[in-house]
């Protein structure tokens, strides 16, 4: 798995490596675009779990593949999410399943292996709306350790031991890895990057953007 791994990051890095992700003004993928093979199968619908919101049942399914350093994943979660969640996950129709994608290096995986951690204890969303609050400088020590851990704190993760623990584990680097694999299998090379029902929109789209996919996707 490792070595996948560092396969498909080659092929990223060749690829540039940095973020692409503020594509406000590119067109999204058109709706007879063909989405990812793979695409429509990657939603994993399981009941509790705590990497995502909304019914297991609802009939669209947004994966979200994030770095907790990435600016525009961070302008997603503050300024169209909450709508998102208000419009569509409230109401039953969407189902948002969060992916970890950290791609901005060691930073980027530790804050990814924390929240895995909090998930552990149920606080993945809380911890996710911490690290996400405000824009924060890339790999210069605002994702250390002792930030995370006080972070999980005011997310209200009840035991901070276990997160501590959870954080640094075996368990934690793998399920980041496989959701890593996952995003370049489907050819996620920057972030934030998303699958509607299988169809791919790149970056941090405007709210009416997301509302059109989901609109026709539930129409199908």
């Amino acid at each position: 798995m490792l070595l996948v791994l560092a396969l498909l990051l080659g092929l990223a890095a060749l690829g540039g490596g940095r973020d692409r992700s503020d594509q406000r003004t590119s067109a999204p993928a058109s709706p007879s675009a063909s989405p990812s093979p793979s695409g429509p199968d990657l939603a994993r619908r399981k009941e509790g779990d705590p990497f995502a919101l909304g019914r297991a049942d609802a009939p669209v399914v947004m994966i979200e593949y994030s770095d907790f350093q990435c600016p525009f994943c961070g302008r997603f979660a503050r300024e169209t999410k909450p709508e998102l969640v208000r419009k569509y996950v409230d109401t039953g129709v969407l189902r948002i399943e969060w992916r970890n994608f950290p791609i901005f290096g060691d930073e980027s995986e530790s804050a990814a292996q924390a929240a895995y951690a909090a998930a552990r204890q149920g606080r993945f969303w809380p911890f996710h709306d911490r690290l996400y609050a405000e824009p924060r400088r890339r790999n210069s020590g605002d994702f250390a350790d002792e930030h995370l851990l006080t972070w999980a704190r005011e997310a209200g993760v009840p035991d901070l031991g276990r997160f501590r623990a959870d954080m640094k584990s075996g368990e934690a680097a793998d399920a980041v890895v496989n959701d890593q694999v996952e995003g370049y299998q489907v050819g996620a090379a920057s972030t934030p990057a998303f699958l509607i029902n299988g169809r791919p929109i790149l970056g941090a789209q405007p709210f009416t953007v997301f509302a059109q996919a989901i609109e026709e996707a539930r129409g199908r």
